[in-house]
């Protein structure tokens, strides 16, 4: 049986309607609680939420859920994802639920559990917690009241503080002069960022750190990383952070305002670990999605790189299979194992402050070496998600694909773990075959599928 509910980053949708209406949110809740209870009846578990409107009233329903089984339930309030992963493993809660759709528009929502070690639930529990769900609404065990009639449940301000200072222990603080701009997405680093940045003592200024409940994401963040890009040139500035909307991944500009993505901060860090010798078997975990050039740069410094499906935890396990400490996603979705079970955009920008402190080189220096092959994506909005290999005219337009770049180029073909799209990407040298061979799978795929 295949998952109805969870994707690659939990339960997603628009809130205040299937499956983030009060109803369903207290079923996940309680249905959460019910698998808990099977290892602790008094299970602890902590809660976090971005800055969206809805993610106050989706935590107090998934917290009501969870103590309808006796689940004693923490909140700390705006955090990050990262932050509510690290609370979990340090203060050994049973799990951690964080209320956020990331990079999505306000409107949207989402809930995404870690267990009691820390890892995003495996396919097949987040499956068992699924029919316990479906089960409940059937049954009408469900909540009826609306939303807004629940309790609040108060943020504790002392557990973010923790992990914050938590993540300034994590690196040497950075020695830089030079301003740097930082742009929070108006999501939750507005509430982390400034804090931490503030006992670091750099030379920062702030944009999109102030929330309405709806301004997330609205063109700012990582979703538009020549924001910060063009902020660096205005001012003057060394280097640009941007994060998303629940700041578990960061890209960067450089100090000319060219972006700088998850992929060579992958190239970074790699270089910087293996001359530590801390690069555990020369090995990066990175996705199908990161660029041949990364490959190529790699290898030149004798790293090997895996490719895992897009999506963390699949990066994740890829990399507790091989063993590797390094990985991550183009989008910046990096994971550092020895510190981290999950991306963490905080402490992304700490470690890569660090390598600029301790090499005295600047962001584009670290990565001048980088050739980037041509990359196209193309998104193409579906009504439904059948097998693609099983439609002929996608397969044959990608299969075709295939062959006429072989050896020199890629193609990737997926669909979206969170939004009903379908993303063709294509790598080539050659930038009238990329295009050509994109708008032909793209067409097959809306002929078939098209919403």
């Amino acid at each position: 049986m295949s998952r109805k509910l969870f994707g690659t980053d939990g339960i997603r949708g628009v809130a205040g309607e299937f499956p983030l209406n009060g109803s369903t949110v207290f079923a996940i809740g309680r249905a959460l609680g019910h698998h808990l209870s099977r290892d602790n009846p008094r299970a602890r578990v902590v809660i976090g939420q971005d800055t969206r409107e809805s993610s106050g009233w989706i935590a107090d329903a998934v917290a009501a859920g969870l103590a309808s089984w006796k689940a004693e339930v923490s909140s700390a309030g705006v955090i990050t994802t990262p932050g509510i992963a690290y609370l979990v493993r340090e203060l050994g809660f049973d799990a951690g639920v964080v209320v956020s759709a990331s990079h999505n528009h306000w409107a949207d929502n989402g809930i995404k559990v870690f267990g009691s070690d820390v890892y995003k639930l495996p396919d097949e529990i987040e499956l068992s917690i699924e029919q316990e769900i479906f089960r409940l609404l059937q049954e009408g065990r469900s909540l009826n009241a609306h939303p807004q009639v629940l309790p609040t449940l108060p943020g504790d301000h002392d557990l973010r503080e923790r992990y914050e200072s938590w993540l300034k222990a994590r690196v040497a603080t950075p020695r830089i002069s030079g301003k740097i701009i930082i742009d929070c997405a108006n999501g939750a680093a507005s509430a982390c960022a400034p804090e931490l940045f503030a006992m670091l003592g750099l030379d920062v200024d702030f944009i999109h750190h102030r929330p309405n409940g709806k301004n997330i994401n609205d063109h700012c963040g990582a979703l538009y990383p020549e924001v910060v890009a063009d902020e660096v040139k205005k001012r003057g500035a060394i280097m640009g952070v941007t994060f998303d909307g629940d700041a578990d991944r960061a890209l960067f500009a450089d100090r000319h305002g060219n972006i700088v993505n998850g992929d060579a901060i992958l190239l970074i860090a790699a270089r910087d670990l293996q001359s530590r010798n801390e690069l555990e078997s020369a090995t990066v975990v990175a996705t199908t999605m990161s660029n041949m050039g990364l490959e190529a740069a790699l290898k030149r410094s004798g790293v090997r790189m895996l490719r895992a499906p897009v999506g963390d935890k699949y990066v994740l396990d890829e990399m507790r299979k091989s063993g590797a400490v390094l990985g991550g996603e183009q989008s910046g979705h990096i994971i550092f194992s020895r510190i981290a079970t999950t991306g963490d955009g905080l402490l992304t920008a700490l470690v890569v402050l660090e390598v600029l402190s301790r090499t005295g080189k600047q962001l584009d220096e670290l990565v001048g070496d980088l050739k980037v092959f041509p990359q196209v994506i193309k998104n193409i909005r579906v009504r439904e998600k059948q097998p693609l290999d099983q439609i002929a005219t996608v397969s044959s337009a990608i299969r075709r694909a295939e062959q006429d770049l072989q050896g020199s180029g890629r193609v990737v073909v997926r669909y979206s773990g969170t939004e009903p799209l379908a993303r063709v990407m294509i790598e080539a040298e050659s930038q009238e075959k990329m295009q050509k061979h994109v708008e032909a799978i793209a067409r097959a795929i809306q002929g078939a599928l098209g919403a």
